[in-house]
């Protein structure tokens, strides 16, 4: 397809997840994750895939640190014990079985294992994460006149090694943790979108693997309910094994609001965003390729 005849008909602004998306975090932030509530959970727990995919799909847990910290809660709740909610109540002698964590020293951990022991020189798991994206789509979308953009809960140091040092970009639009809050509030993809100097009238896509990834779509959709809006899903690597654990993933990603849900983001050619802004199509697309 002619390049200007896309710019012509496809003008839209494309945010990227980057956990899930961009990168493959099964065996590097979940691995980490699942370190992190073993270790505080003295060895007693260590949660699988499908009980960190059943805490995501609340919507809220997106930060990593505090979905390790919520499954060690949960985990000594089951087991009778409450959350302490102070200092002064850990202390207090009807408190003495509630449950005590440093919230500091589970991301100092959680961080060991994820970057690794040196802070300079990063070894640990973030090292082997495969790339589930090359450098060559996002030309593809350039030269097609589509704007692209990252909006990640990921650290600033983290995101920025996974796209520039492993992907090649130079200063990619990035907003982080470190940025905005928390998905699923929109504040950070909205952000994302100034940063790109975007005109208000460009509808925008935002691609992400999680329910949070599309309640924040829903929720930017309030507050500018003139732009329009699309959720795309991508299915996480993990999840892609079976169909017993693809389509009930598939299926809860568009019940939280995605019009259509892909097996890799690769596949939202400029062909198929040209489609979803011109609402070609109806019902949910869902595409698996292997």
């Amino acid at each position: 397809m002619d390049a200007s005849r896309i710019d012509e008909r496809v003008r839209t602004i494309v945010i990227f997840d980057i956990d899930g998306v961009i990168r493959d975090v099964g065996g590097s932030y979940r691995r980490a994750l699942a370190d992190t509530v073993e270790h505080f959970t003295e060895g007693a727990y260590r949660p699988s895939q499908w009980d960190i995919d059943a805490l995501k799909a609340e919507g809220i847990w997106n930060n990593d640190w505090e979905a390790s910290q919520e499954l060690v809660y949960r985990y000594f709740e089951a087991q009778g014990r409450s959350r302490s909610v102070s200092e002064r109540e850990s202390r207090d002698v009807a408190a003495q079985n509630a449950i005590t964590l440093h919230y500091e020293a589970l991301v100092a951990f959680f961080q060991s294992r994820y970057r690794g022991s040196d802070p300079t020189n990063w070894t640990g798991y973030i090292c082997q994460e495969p790339l589930l994206l090359q450098a060559t789509y996002l030309d593809q979308l350039t030269e097609a006149g589509i704007q692209w953009g990252f909006f990640s809960g990921a650290t600033t140091g983290s995101a920025r090694y996974i796209l520039e040092k492993r992907l090649g970009l130079r200063s990619p639009v990035l907003v982080a943790m470190e940025d905005a809050p928390g998905k699923p509030d929109p504040t950070g993809l909205l952000q994302t979108i100034r940063l790109l100097n975007g005109a208000d009238t460009a509808p925008v896509l935002y691609v992400g693997d999680t329910v949070a990834d599309m309640h924040t779509i829903a929720n930017a959709r309030q507050v500018q309910p003139d732009r329009c809006w699309i959720a795309v899903g991508v299915l996480p690597p993990h999840v892609q094994e079976t169909p017993e654990h693809r389509q009930p993933y598939a299926h809860t990603l568009e019940q939280a609001g995605a019009e259509i849900v892909l097996g890799n983001v690769q596949e939202l050619s400029v062909e198929a965003i040209g489609k979803l802004v011109r609402g070609e199509g109806e019902g949910k697309v869902l595409s698996f390729e292997f």
